[in-house]
């Protein structure tokens, strides 16, 4: 039985960021990790990875030759590789013997929630290869200083853990960077844990903008309370720590841990006494390039 993680989340998340910082610390305490790129868009990678799904289709090629942009070119690459999902399984079965699965998703967000093309890529290669995946939904800190991102936030989580049916973690992304949004309306434990949202109300119709909008908002956010299912845990990728205890809540959510539960305790010894060294900062600058590149995409789709 393999493990691994579905790495997904809006664009400027993370994500890229974190699959190097975590494939780092994961081979710091002894695990052998792959890390598949299936994001067509992710073109100057700070790791090292096993797969590419450049190898098969270029976005870039997509664009030009069907006249879409970014956004209709990249459900246009995940509905090709779900076509050609054999090409994928047959370049994961040489790594399923002693290794870790890092997936690399690509950040539209309507990949995981509207369309099915992700989604039936995740189980085709759950059913073929008998791996056992988690979803780690990443979300940018910072939109827990805008009561009106935070509950957009909210319901996208939702959504994706009802579309996608996986074994799911939602994180608090960047969490060493929110202070420097300005001070928290609430303590941070009230953004992680989803309590009471009618607090939030007050701070919405401090905002025209979201004053408008009142009943709406109360609606989503009764959604939001009714299926009670979204939390938060927080991610420092800096912090071995905060590394570390996401690790423990994966390996807990896939069934790592009780596969070999002396081996991970193992594990976890070495990061007690070692300096967890990764080139974070590299990845960091390359992750702010994807976003500044984001913004000067236009979607003509």
């Amino acid at each position: 039985m393999v493990f691994g993680q579905v790495v997904i989340g809006p664009p400027g998340s993370g994500k890229t960021t974190y699959c190097n910082g975590m494939s780092q610390f994961l081979k710091l305490i002894g695990r052998k990790v792959a890390v598949i790129n299936l994001d067509a868009a992710n073109d100057m990678l700070p790791y090292e990875c096993a797969i590419n799904i450049e190898d098969l289709i270029k976005l870039s090629d997509v664009m030009t030759e069907h006249s879409l942009g970014p956004n209709g070119g990249l459900v246009y690459c995940m509905d090709y590789l779900e076509k050609n999902i054999d090409w994928l399984q047959s370049r994961l079965e040489p790594l399923l013997k002693d290794h870790y699965l890092l997936f690399d998703f690509p950040g539209q967000v309507e990949l995981f929630f509207l369309h099915s093309n992700a989604k039936n890529v995740v189980m085709k290669l759950i059913k073929k290869l008998n791996l056992r995946l988690t979803a780690v939904h990443l979300v940018d800190a910072h939109l827990c200083s805008d009561p009106g991102k935070y509950v957009s936030a909210l319901l996208l989580s939702l959504s994706t853990m009802l579309h996608l049916e996986l074994p799911h973690i939602n994180v608090l992304s960047k969490i060493d960077l929110i202070e420097s949004y300005g001070k928290l309306a609430f303590n941070l434990d009230f953004y992680t844990d989803v309590q009471d949202l009618s607090y939030l109300q007050h701070h919405l119709d401090q905002d025209p903008r979201s004053a408008k909008y009142r009943k709406l908002t109360k609606e989503l956010c009764d959604v939001i309370e009714d299926f009670s299912i979204v939390n938060f845990t927080t991610l420092d990728i800096q912090d071995k720590e905060s590394v570390g205890n996401l690790v423990k809540l994966i390996d807990r959510s896939n069934g790592y841990i009780f596969a070999g539960i002396d081996a991970s305790a193992v594990e976890f010894s070495k990061i007690a006494v070692r300096q967890v060294d990764w080139d974070y900062y590299r990845a960091a600058a390359v992750q702010e390039k994807y976003m500044k590149d984001d913004e000067n995409f236009d979607d003509d789709d």
